[in-house]
């Protein structure tokens, strides 16, 4: 039976519940919490089955990596070696918040997000979300799922998930979540980056930043 625990009233940085969230993924279970706009399924990136799960319950397409989620720059550093100055530029502007970055892994990590490592890219984000962002930086980089089936919008309220209790160890609810926008998304290239998605952050945003911010033809 999936424990319910309360955000509201001061609680979203509860070490307890920190610490009760980081003990089920390290056991290999799945939680759901929320981001900035919406609940999600989270696992232990790196166990192979719990990430599996989330694709199970979301049914989501073959070959389809899941997102990542790390509390901070630092994190990303230790998964992947390809964060020039551009890309460090960006994400301590805009980090933690809504961007997105694709980047190629570091070889030799030990982890399957969905796709058997068929995919050369994962996506990688630092949230605002405070409660996920201090799990995240208690347990490591997590993998995310909307807490929804795939292809629709992750719910903001905490009322309905395709998941049975016995799916996830908790559900750690913060009430109805504001709407908002989706991430903006970025792809590392060697002279800089290339927008792939627009979203909270405006390509303006980027440039103000780095002037090496390309868009698809």
């Amino acid at each position: 039976m999936a424990e319910r625990f309360s955000l509201t009233d001061g609680l979203i940085d509860s070490q307890e519940l920190i610490e009760r969230a980081v003990a089920s993924l390290r056991d290999g279970k799945l939680i759901i919490a929320p981001l900035e706009h919406g609940y999600v399924f989270l696992a232990d990136a790196f166990n192979h089955g719990a990430v599996k799960k989330i694709h199970k319950l979301r049914q989501v397409p073959p070959a389809t990596a899941a997102q990542v989620i790390v509390g901070d720059v630092k994190t990303v550093k230790g998964i992947s070696l390809q964060f020039g100055e551009t890309i460090t530029a960006l994400a301590e502007k805009f980090w933690p918040g809504l961007l997105t970055i694709n980047l190629t892994p570091a070889q030799g990590l030990v982890w399957d997000l969905g796709d058997a490592r068929a995919l050369k890219e994962i996506s990688v984000r630092v949230p605002s979300a405070e409660f996920v962002r201090s799990v995240a930086l208690a347990s490591g980089p997590l993998a995310v799922g909307a807490a929804c089936l795939s292809g629709r919008p992750a719910p903001r309220k905490s009322t309905f998930f395709p998941a049975l209790d016995s799916d996830y160890a908790a559900l750690f609810d913060l009430g109805e979540l504001p709407e908002g926008p989706s991430s903006t998304v970025i792809a590392i290239e060697q002279e800089g980056a290339r927008l792939v998605r627009a979203g909270a952050i405006s390509l303006a945003d980027l440039r103000s930043v780095s002037a090496n911010i390309s868009v698809p033809a």
